[in-house]
């Protein structure tokens, strides 16, 4: 009995037919894929373990990565047509979104309706990992009265929060979704960063998870990742919600 309840098991192995709705493969235009080639390795390392499905999320970041519709849909054909020539990935669906930073430019491209929703009704937004965006409840209540659903991307991440669990509660209550980043549940950003992931699914606080990822480098922390059955217990249906709610 001891053995059954700490047994491990790998998270890709859990991850077949799953839809990963953040990740930056798209090539050439954040800190995310450089090459076509770089974006064709991302995804091949993600059909390895049966991820096949993506809405690839490039960031808008004001004087940073200044993307828009334009430059985002650019990219995203760039690949789409190399997938289309190749047999072998006949089988990938591909579509695209963007992470938004709220930052002060935010407001402006939210107005003139230049943000990308993901599935028509839901906004990948993030801030800073070291402070809160100034204008972060302004924008929140934006965003919603467009009747679209904000996901915060990675609130696992953000440093400023960690002693401050109360703001998580705070933002729940004000239906705000949480996205957690698959590579927390191991220690690839550290060991803080994972035992507040751990805890925000301890707390049933998380809504979806994705990828996010960049480069090769992730896809490896992903093959690494080990889970605890209670963690594959907590993790599982979440997992099978966002297939539902992207897919």
């Amino acid at each position: 009995m001891f053995s059954f309840f700490s047994k491990k098991e790998y998270l890709v192995d859990r991850l077949s037919g799953f839809i990963d709705f953040h990740n930056h493969i798209l090539p050439g235009i954040d800190d995310g894929a450089k090459t076509l080639e770089d974006s064709v390795n991302l995804i091949k390392g993600f059909n390895e373990f049966g991820v096949s499905n993506f809405i690839c999320t490039p960031h808008i970041m004001h004087n940073y990565y200044d993307n828009s519709p334009k430059t985002i849909k650019k990219a995203f054909k760039e690949v789409k047509k190399y997938l289309k020539s190749q047999d072998e990935h006949q089988h990938v669906q591909l579509s695209y979104a963007a992470e938004h930073m709220i930052d002060d430019n935010f407001e402006m491209i939210l107005a003139k309706e230049k943000v990308l929703p993901i599935r028509d009704n839901h906004l990948l937004i993030e801030m800073s990992f070291l402070q809160p965006s100034i204008n972060f409840d302004i924008a929140v209540e934006k965003i919603k009265r467009k009747g679209i659903f904000p996901i915060l991307a990675h609130p696992e991440r953000y440093l400023f929060l960690h002693d401050k669990f109360h703001k998580y509660l705070q933002y729940k209550e004000n239906n705000i979704q949480f996205q957690l980043n698959l590579l927390s549940l191991g220690n690839y950003y550290g060991n803080d960063i994972s035992k507040i992931a751990h805890k925000l699914l301890e707390k049933d606080l998380i809504d979806y998870v994705a990828s996010d990822v960049h480069h090769m480098n992730h896809i490896m922390g992903l093959k690494k990742v080990v889970l605890s059955r209670k963690m594959v217990n907590k993790l599982e249906p979440i997992i099978n919600r966002t297939i539902e709610a992207f897919y």
